[in-house]
């Protein structure tokens, strides 16, 4: 059978499943969001059958305050390294590109691995690496810890912005979320497994299904979703990926290096064990203690910036008043917009 007609025969049986009500499901990642809008598969559903965007984007939910810490951080003679995304982000009074343009050392790195080699290779440079993301990237920066400390790269070291998943979701939920189900994400749970997300179902009564990114796939999802949404469970679509155990040495190599602590996030405010810090034992390599960063709490807000709505599903991007107006994609206000798998970016991208 040919991808059309599958996902032709896909509509069918969601069109047969229709719960006949408003039926709120949420992706939670950035390459969900992306997909998506790209294939067109809110246009293609039943009307009440709503998909929308969760805090699945990481330089989306890095708040304003972080992004202060890391100028601060700029401004005492280091080498910033960072994903190419953040350094466009808004903080409260400036970007790591503005920095840039100013003259600060700010350099865009595909991996931590390749910014740990430029400390190694520059040992007298100071190199901060910015650590943002979920699960998917945290064990590569977990790495470069544990190799700077075998190798004595005594110039290198984080400034943890991590945030993990699970307490995002149930901060939603239990903020008064209207979502019936959720798509979970496919990286971030290669490495988590499905077990993290057990508590959607037995302590909220909402489903899960954790997907692969292509349009079967989320079509696939979100047929799971609507067979089980009276009996809410977890279950895995991505089967070709994702294991329910998850990948268990890099849940190791995290758990030596981090442990939780409690993270901003844009749009959702500070909650409780969803960040991660370094552990201790390899304070050394703490950009935080290493060069004396003390959180920032003031936010300033981004006059009519909706990305905190947006972020929370309570809105799609193009019901924010910047939208398409002020902010586009060359000219970004809000981090939604910035990132390249933020929504306010894919919705304008694809079109609404």
């Amino acid at each position: 059978m040919q991808q059309t007609e599958m996902i032709k025969k896909a509509k069918e049986i969601i069109d047969i499943l229709n719960p006949g009500m408003q039926f709120n499901i949420m992706e939670v990642c950035g390459s969900h969001t992306m997909a998506i809008s790209k294939y067109g598969l809110r246009q293609i559903l039943p009307k009440n059958i709503r998909l929308i965007s969760g805090p699945g984007c990481p330089v989306c939910v890095t708040a304003q305050n972080e992004i202060d810490s890391v100028i601060e951080l700029a401004n005492k003679n280091v080498v910033i390294a960072t994903f190419g995304d953040l350094i466009r982000v808004p903080g409260n009074k400036s970007s790591l590109q503005a920095e840039r343009a100013a003259g600060k050392d700010v350099k865009v790195f595909y991996s931590p691995l390749d910014a740990l080699e430029y400390a190694e290779k520059n040992p007298s440079k100071e190199v901060v690496f910015i650590g943002i993301g979920f699960e998917t990237t945290i064990p590569t920066v977990a790495v470069t810890i544990k190799e700077a400390e075998e190798k004595n790269i005594k110039n290198y070291s984080v400034y943890c912005l991590h945030k993990t998943m699970p307490e995002a979701l149930r901060a939603l939920l239990e903020g008064g979320s209207k979502v019936q189900g959720f798509l979970l994400p496919g990286h971030v749970s290669a490495i988590t497994g499905s077990k993290i997300y057990k508590f959607l179902a037995e302590e909220f009564g909402v489903g899960g299904v954790i997907s692969g990114f292509e349009a079967l796939d989320i079509l696939m999802s979100i047929i799971m979703l609507l067979k089980n949404y009276k009996s809410p469970s977890i279950e895995i679509q991505y089967k070709r990926v994702v294991r329910e155990e998850g990948n268990v040495e890099a849940q190791k190599i995290i758990e030596e290096i981090f442990e939780p602590c409690d993270s901003t996030w844009r749009g959702l405010g500070e909650i409780k064990g969803s960040g991660l810090k370094i552990k201790d034992k390899y304070k050394d390599f703490d950009a935080a203690l290493k060069f004396d960063i003390k959180p920032i709490r003031e936010e300033i807000e981004i006059k009519g910036c909706r990305c905190g709505d947006v972020l929370k599903g309570n809105i799609y991007p193009n019901e924010c008043p910047l939208f398409g107006r002020v902010c586009t994609s060359e000219n970004p206000v809000g981090p939604c917009m910035v990132s390249s798998e933020g929504s306010c970016a894919a919705f304008y991208k694809y079109g609404a």
